[in-house]
């Protein structure tokens, strides 16, 4: 373990998955995962060149001190997996969002995609997620732990969770409206 900061107590980096890392992990209700372009080019529609995601409906499941998988559903793109195929490292971070025990857990390493259906993981992660959303899940991910890092968490404010979204609320509030199809056009009209 090294310390680093001020205080002593502020970020400590780890080797491998510690056990108090591993119990905020497994009980997180939302982690985000962040990538980057490791060829500094924006993706197919313009996205940018560095990815932060939300994850939620069921939390990732520690494998052993080096590994950890999760699954990922559809929602605003396939970013992360994109960046992971050409070949960019991954942060993970969960944070403790109780107003006990505050800390913010972050996870560096690589990781790989699986398909569900062929993913040794798949099976153990739909069971450990009690079936949370009704969303289907598109993948799994597994990451391959290079360190990690503990920090203070003081910032994050005490939340709580109240539930998994329904698929009706798909956030319009914050899009542009949706296209109407244009009209079909008819049959021409006698000429006039």
């Amino acid at each position: 373990m090294v310390a680093v900061g001020d205080d002593a107590a502020m970020a400590s980096f780890f080797e491998a998955i510690t056990t108090e890392q591993r119990a905020l992990i497994e009980e997180a209700p939302v982690f985000f995962v962040a990538t980057a372009d490791p060829r500094s080019r924006p993706g197919p529609d313009g996205q940018g060149t560095v990815n932060v995601s939300p994850k939620g409906g069921s939390p990732p499941i520690v494998l052993d001190d080096r590994t950890l998988a999760w699954l990922d559903y559809a929602g605003s793109g396939d970013e992360t997996a994109r960046h992971v195929a050409a070949g960019s490292e991954l942060t993970l971070m969960v944070m403790s969002t109780s107003a006990q025990d505050a800390a913010i857990v972050r996870l560096y390493g690589r990781a790989e995609v699986q398909p569900v259906g062929s993913s040794p993981h798949a099976e153990r992660l739909i069971a450990a997620s009690g079936m949370r959303t009704l969303v289907r899940p598109r993948q799994v991910f597994v990451l391959h732990v290079a360190s990690t890092m503990t920090s203070c968490g003081y910032g994050v404010p005490v939340l709580e969770e109240l539930g998994q979204r329904r698929r009706d609320g798909k956030g319009r509030r914050y899009k542009p409206p949706l296209r109407q199809p244009a009209p079909a056009a008819g049959p021409p009209g006698p000429p006039g």
